[in-house]
């Protein structure tokens, strides 16, 4: 492994591009170091095996944290070339024997249509006003004070009120199941203060700034991180694993548990027994669908909803939630889908074939095919679903590793959805982005503040570094257009 760098980053996932970038920005030598073909971790395309002018996103498809993430925020994709088109409907929930619950960008539609959209207002309506203040806490490092007091004030009830067992506040079958359509994109059991977080940020996210959908595919973000980090002096190497340590500095975008094999018995004893006892989270099973034409929904609504949440009513989706985190498979399992091209119609090929993105969630490591199960519930809300399949690419949840070393057992949240990791990271620690060998930091989605395309966990481990292993306090500028020092 080459030693002439400042800083290695192992992995080449949105964190550990986003440390990579801040690093570079500071004035360092930067090498990213990836071990599959291609960069960009859980933010990759990829053309379809037989069909090649449909595209798969290989991991994550829309990104409501595109726009709004504080890093993302100062980073502009915009500005850097990114289209990301922002739909009307942030995401629908199909409902069985009823029409479904529809979260639209606009929150008086979303109230207008809900049995009871009063108490949807009274839940979001403060916190959407406040998106900045609602991001800030919630992907904050859970060190600092909160960037916004109010805020603070405003989410905590809520936070509570939709993570314990009463789960008040919302009325109708409907709003529940929105929610809690949201919430589920955490893979946990529900409810959960976990659970509530995240669907409470990503709700706020979906009335303030809408979910974004980059165009050509989720690799526009890492392609617009790679462009920015080589600008700085920064270098890229794809297809080269790393099996022992680098050299000088190193930050690993990895599972916490890969240290493991890279340090061995170098690794101190209590360490190395805390990362042996470290534990990963259900898992997804991946199914990807190559469609011939629109999808006949018996609510036509649902036509015009680039993401989907299937999961039936909240009392079917804390079911299974439940079923998998104790090792079952659901016989309704939560299923989460996307169809980019309702907002990116170029994703449609000359032959009218569009990509579909699933997820289905299933228990740790399974080795479940899901894609007759999801195409089963396709078929519940758009009858006729099976016959417009011309493709299907089904990778299970043991196998998702193959993908993506992070995904271990197919817990695309890298062991990081739950409170405790949120707040301390793999193993306690009091600045969690750092471990207890010299020179080596933690900057993946076991870290603070969790999972997600948002590059918080990279930026605050890259803060971690400059001050330890540099003692620069000040964060250079991210802004386009300026060197890290902010001058043009």
């Amino acid at each position: 492994m080459h030693v002439d760098v400042d800083v290695t980053v192992v992995g080449s996932g949105p964190n550990g591009l986003s440390a990579a970038v801040v690093l570079a920005r500071a004035g360092l030598s930067v090498r990213v170091v990836e071990a599959q073909p291609t960069a960009g971790g859980g933010a990759r395309t990829l053309p379809d095996p037989e069909f090649t002018g449909v595209s798969h996103d290989i991991c994550s498809a829309v990104h409501p944290l595109a726009l709004a993430s504080p890093f993302f925020a100062e980073f502009d994709l915009r500005a850097r070339g990114v289209r990301l088109e922002v739909p009307e409907i942030s995401y629908g929930n199909p409902l069985p024997g009823r029409p479904a619950a529809i979260g639209y960008r606009d929150i008086e539609r979303t109230c207008a249509e809900l049995d009871d959209g009063a108490s949807w207002r009274r839940l979001l309506g403060p916190l959407a006003a406040d998106c900045d203040g609602v991001v800030g806490l919630l992907l904050g490092d859970k060190r600092s004070i909160p960037p916004s007091i109010p805020a603070a004030l405003r989410v905590a009830p809520r936070l509570l009120a939709q993570g314990t067992p009463l789960w008040r506040t919302l009325i109708g079958e409907d709003a529940r199941a929105l929610f809690s359509g949201v919430a589920a994109h955490t893979i946990s059991q529900m409810p959960s203060l976990v659970s509530s977080g995240a669907g409470l940020m990503l709700s706020t996210l979906a009335h303030a700034v809408g979910w974004p959908i980059p165009v050509g595919g989720s690799q526009a973000i890492p392609d617009a991180l790679i462009a920015d980090l080589r600008a700085h002096g920064g270098e890229l190497v794809i297809g080269e694993e790393v099996t022992r340590p680098p050299g000088g500095v190193v930050l690993y975008d990895t599972a916490p548990t890969a240290l493991l094999g890279i340090y061995g018995d170098a690794l101190p004893p209590r360490y190395s027994k805390a990362l042996q006892r470290y534990r990963f989270g259900p898992g997804v099973a991946k199914v990807d669908f190559v469609l011939s034409g629109e999808i006949p929904w018996t609510d036509p609504r649902l036509a015009s909803a680039p993401t989907l949440h299937l999961g039936g009513t909240r009392a079917q989706m804390s079911h299974a939630e439940a079923e998998i985190a104790h090792g079952r498979h659901a016989e309704w399992p939560m299923v989460l889908a996307a169809l980019p091209h309702l907002a990116d119609p170029a994703r449609i090929d000359d032959a009218g074939r569009r990509p579909l993105w699933t997820y289905a969630h299933v228990p740790a490591g399974s080795t479940l095919d899901a894609a007759e199960a999801v195409t089963g519930i396709f078929e519940r809300f758009a009858p006729g679903f099976r016959d417009l399949v011309v493709g299907v690419r089904s990778i299970p949840a043991a196998r998702l590793a193959d993908h993506d070393a992070n995904l271990v057992g197919g817990d695309i949240g890298v062991g990081g959805n739950n409170m405790v990791s949120a707040l301390t990271g793999p193993t306690p620690r009091i600045d969690p982005w750092s471990t207890p060998i010299r020179g080596a930091y933690l900057c993946s989605s076991a870290t603070p503040p969790g999972g997600g395309v948002h590059g918080m966990a990279g930026y605050y481990a890259a803060r971690t570094v400059l001050r330890r292993e540099f003692g620069v306090r000040r964060m250079p500028s991210l802004a386009p257009g300026t060197d890290g020092d902010g001058r043009n």
